[in-house]
């Protein structure tokens, strides 16, 4: 039979005390251990977070300006020609995250390098010298919409189906009249 080592273990005689009920009269004289006067003696008697006893608080005296986009900013990531070599006729985001090249999701072809071979990549943004630099390789590019964007295609359809609205509202405001 085993016993629970853990469950028997006490501390040491006189290593341990019990908190000073501060406040509660008894022993502690006839402040009960509050000390003399102040608002600390008094019933109630704490400072609100932040109080510094009158002088101007720290959150008022240092300066409140500017404005950091850090948390929003859209980060892509980037993958240059020369890493575009070790992929076989196509680079897509599933290949890109397998090789470990993903880190946020949205990826950018960068012109660094040079392509040895044709391949067909596919991400979110390419810069100019990275497409002239695929295509005469004889590869292609396609790009698509990140998460949250809407394609060019949307876009133009958007824009036309606003326009046709706009034109049924004014040509039923002028058969009004």
């Amino acid at each position: 039979m085993t016993t629970n080592v853990l469950s028997k273990l006490i501390p040491k005689r006189g290593s341990t005390f019990a908190p000073k009920r501060v406040g509660r009269g008894g022993a502690l004289g006839s402040t009960s251990g509050k000390g003399d006067k102040g608002q600390k003696a008094r019933a109630g008697g704490r400072v609100r977070w932040g109080f510094e006893g009158g002088q101007t608080p720290m959150m008022r005296r240092l300066p409140k300006f500017g404005f950091s986009n850090v948390a929003f900013q859209t980060k892509y990531d980037v993958i240059n020609l020369d890493q575009l070599n070790n992929f076989d006729k196509e680079a897509t985001l599933e290949l890109f995250e397998k090789k470990g090249l993903l880190k946020y999701g949205r990826v950018k072809i960068l012109g660094r390098g040079e392509l040895k071979k044709a391949v067909t990549v596919t991400a979110h943004k390419v810069s100019e010298s990275a497409r002239a630099a695929i295509e005469k390789a004889g590869g292609k590019v396609e790009l698509i919409a990140a998460p949250g964007e809407i394609s060019a295609k949307i876009a133009v359809s958007r824009a036309k189906n606003k326009a046709a609205k706009a034109a049924v509202v004014a040509a039923r405001k002028s058969a009004r009249k």
